[in-house]
């Protein structure tokens, strides 16, 4: 099984920047499509962005586009989320996940593994 481990998270003022960091230790992580996605007290868990094994591919959420761009390094165990322009609105846990199949999903009950989360916090 792979692990997953985020970091990056933290304290940032309205338009800041923020580059959220996974890495993956027990496997490949070519082996798997990746996501974002975040959680904010009392609300369901939202898709950020998706990206295919190679890294060719990219999906995100209407609410991100423009502003937040998901990558990967496979040579390094690691996938991104650069988050730019942020709004409080993006406050929320955000959790990297990896999935087994062959596309990335928008829908976080399809992934296979999760990190920990980590805590993105903007304030106005």
């Amino acid at each position: 099984q792979v692990q997953l481990v985020e970091s990056g998270g933290g304290l940032v003022q309205a338009g800041g920047s923020l580059r959220l960091s996974c890495a993956a230790s027990g496997r490949p992580l070519s082996n798997y499509a990746m996501g974002w996605f975040r959680q904010a007290p009392g609300k369901e868990r939202e898709f950020v962005a998706t990206i295919n094994r190679s890294g060719g591919s990219t999906r995100s959420a209407d609410s991100v586009k423009g502003r937040f761009t998901i990558s990967r390094d496979n040579a390094k165990n690691t996938v991104y989320l650069q988050m730019n322009s942020l709004k409080p609105e993006d406050t929320a846990v955000y959790y990297c996940a990896a999935d087994n199949d062959l596309s990335g999903s928008s829908w976080y009950w399809e992934y296979d593994y999760w990190g920990q989360g980590t805590q993105v916090t903007v304030s106005s």
